[in-house]
């Protein structure tokens, strides 16, 4: 089963101390390039999402965005420092023995020196924090990968039946090629009879420029090998693996194999069919850009 690389999930999770929303869209790209947009306070759990991510995708510019709602502000301490308290005390015992003036030393007073007292941020519990992350991503990831097989599905439908058109002008070619040389030999004569003499014909030259005309006008191995891409393309379509790659690689071979049976047709219709397959092959690749 095929699937675009276009597509949006979204999912949220609630906490009792946090909450997050997630969001994650993709786009065409030849490679997965993963953009991620998260708090600071969890870039220690980038390396974690980015793994999550590669193992669902295979190709496709991914932008993740994950927001942090703190529900319970349990992450603050306060902090003593007591060596820079025990420094501050004998300033003011020097200041109180120099100067003879009264002493009011307490613990508020010591208190509200800078840096006595300070506020820092508890060490988080990082298994817990990507325990409650990892929910809402993976929900948003499957609702993405949903969303990216059913528009696989819509560009298969369009594949397939473009892959008929050109199955049936393939047919059409087919059926047309054995007449060209007898359409060749028939104009030639024509040609001769109108310079010279009808007896004067050498009928074993004229079949040997004919045989060689023939020749060079074959186009059976073509014909064989584009009916091949076509059955491959469409074997192709039903695998269970990153395909994009490969069916863009088939259709490069169904050009060109398409090209050779117009430069070597030398006929005006087959040269009119050829230039629809190109077309529908154009729209193929068109479509394939898409593919994951």
């Amino acid at each position: 089963m095929i699937k675009s690389m276009t597509g949006f999930g979204r999912a949220t999770s609630q906490g009792e101390k946090r909450s997050f929303d997630v969001e994650i869209k993709t786009v065409n790209h030849r490679y997965l390039d993963i953009n991620i947009r998260l708090p600071k306070s969890l870039l220690s759990l980038e390396e974690n999402i980015r793994k999550l991510i590669s193992e669902k995708l295979k190709r496709g510019k991914v932008d993740l965005f994950i927001t942090q709602n703190i529900l319970q502000k349990e992450d603050l301490e306060a902090k003593f420092n007591k060596k820079l308290a025990d420094s501050y005390v004998r300033c003011l015992e020097e200041i109180r023995g120099t100067y003879s003036v009264r002493d009011d030393i307490s613990v508020s007073l010591i208190a509200k020196f800078p840096d006595v007292i300070s506020l820092e941020y508890k060490e988080e519990d990082l298994e817990e924090i990507w325990n409650c992350l990892k929910k809402p991503l993976e929900k948003a990831l499957e609702l993405l990968v949903e969303m990216r097989k059913r528009e696989g599905n819509k560009l298969k439908e369009d594949i397939i039946s473009r892959c008929q058109n050109i199955k049936d002008m393939v047919d059409a070619v087919a059926q047309r090629a054995p007449q060209i040389p007898i359409e060749y030999k028939e104009k030639l004569q024509n040609r001769l009879k109108d310079l010279m003499d009808e007896h004067s014909i050498d009928e074993g030259r004229l079949a040997m420029e004919v045989a060689i005309f023939a020749d060079k006008a074959c186009i059976d191995e073509e014909i064989v090998r584009l009916n091949s891409h076509i059955e491959q393309l469409k074997v192709t379509l039903d695998l269970e693996e990153s395909v994009g790659r490969k069916l863009d690689f088939i259709v490069q071979e169904m050009n060109r194999e398409a090209n050779t049976i117009g430069s070597k047709a030398n006929d005006l219709e087959i040269c009119n069919f050829v230039l629809n397959m190109k077309s529908e092959i154009e729209k193929i690749r068109e479509q394939i850009q898409n593919v994951e």
